[in-house]
């Protein structure tokens, strides 16, 4: 809904998966290429793979085939984590198991009714199904690459020269509340501020233990991990050239590409880097960063390994 109501310019700019710009922008999924941006990123990490409790004693990813996981959309890091852990751990995601489009809000209780065995989600809904007592936290996607990439400000790429004021202002509110949420002292204050029903509609208890990171992992231990979400502006554009790189991988793009191009056309560090500058914020020298993951090095320079990566062990 909220790139449909993009594309008929319902909104002027949005919260968005931070890979739906790019499938806007190559015209995947949609009937004709979209120019679309993202001109900061709301936050990274903040995702976890939730399982229901029944399958406590199935951690091991091997037992998985069979299971039923909801992503919030195809073009979403969560899927595209999602499919990586899979296929690391030799489970073809498109044979072994089903993955489907589920609104995060509904997760928790298609996860009660029996509808998913699991979901890699958004939080603060893997910390509500803990909470609720139907799931626990199987792993945290800070776990397999610490610093992805999760949600975005998004918006047309024409916005930037018909209205840059309004886009500039944007921008900075952005920024500005980034680099207040990232502070641990804010944290709990935030998490009064947006757990409230006009806005997440969650306990505050379960957005605090997000935001804190001293939380209930639904298996009987507290766990503390300070960066369990973290708040980074910045639009590195190797998290673009690896988002690329799964669309490759997963038949979303069925061509080559110039990784290096689109992610520069739609990861727009420049305008970030210079709001951040003008906040005092430390800015990147590059734009362009080597990434972990899942223990294994990311070069966005030499990416085209990653698009045709094997399952392991098939």
């Amino acid at each position: 809904m909220i790139r449909d109501k993009s594309i008929a310019r319902e909104y002027d700019a949005a919260h968005m998966l931070s890979p739906m710009p790019i499938a806007m922008s190559l015209g995947v999924g949609v009937a004709a290429p979209i120019p679309w941006a993202v001109a900061a990123i709301e936050n990274t990490n903040g995702q976890a793979i939730t399982l229901a409790t029944k399958h406590k004693d199935r951690r091991d990813p091997k037992d998985w085939k069979g299971f039923r996981f909801a992503v919030p959309f195809d073009f979403s890091m969560h899927n595209y984590l999602l499919r990586h852990y899979l296929a690391e751990h030799g489970i073809d995601p498109d044979k072994d198991v089903q993955i489907r489009a589920v609104p995060p809000p509904e997760m928790v209780a298609n996860l009660r009714a029996d509808n998913i065995d699991g979901f890699l989600g958004p939080d603060p809904f893997n910390q509500r199904a803990v909470f609720d007592g139907v799931g626990f936290i199987h792993v945290l996607t800070k776990e397999l690459w610490d610093g992805h990439p999760c949600c975005a400000f998004a918006v047309p790429r024409s916005m930037i020269g018909e209205t840059p004021n309004t886009f500039g202002a944007l921008l900075r509110a952005i920024v500005e509340a980034t680099a207040h949420a990232a502070k641990p002292e804010n944290r709990k204050e935030v998490a009064t501020a947006i757990s409230a029903q006009n806005y997440l509609n969650q306990p505050e208890t379960v957005v605090a233990q997000v935001l804190t990171g001293t939380f209930a992992n639904g298996l009987g231990t507290v766990q503390r991990v300070p960066n369990r979400i973290g708040f980074d502006p910045f639009p590195w554009q190797s998290m673009a050239i690896w988002i690329l790189t799964q669309m490759r991988r997963w038949g979303q793009v069925k061509t080559e590409l110039d990784y290096a191009q689109v992610a520069s056309q739609v990861f727009l560090t420049l305008d970030a880097g210079k709001a951040m500058r003008e906040m005092g914020l430390a800015v990147p020298a590059s734009a362009t960063r080597t990434e972990t993951i899942m223990g294994r090095a990311f070069y966005p320079a030499n990416p085209a390994g990653w698009a045709d990566r094997a399952i392991r062990g098939a």
